[in-house]
């Protein structure tokens, strides 16, 4: 099981990734042992994650969500 997942950054910025343990990713982009990205942006909390059966699933959604302008993305975590 894969999750894709969108974090929001102190900055307001929104980070998108995949994972198999929400937890355990989560941590480690807050100690700074995660991304790039996330090691240059102070990470706040997970606001969006959604479940998916395979890794090549889960980096399909990702790549797709990665495409997304930026308010699509707001739509998505708020519905």
């Amino acid at each position: 099981m894969y999750f894709v997942y969108i974090i929001l950054c102190t900055d307001k910025s929104l980070y998108t990734g995949i994972t198999t343990d929400l937890k355990r990713r989560f941590n480690e982009h807050k100690n700074k042992k995660g991304g790039a990205y996330t090691r240059a942006h102070k990470v706040e909390k997970i606001v969006y994650s959604e479940k998916l059966e395979t890794r090549s699933k889960a980096l399909k959604r990702e790549a797709e969500i990665k495409n997304w302008k930026r308010q699509n993305k707001l739509y998505l975590i708020k519905h």
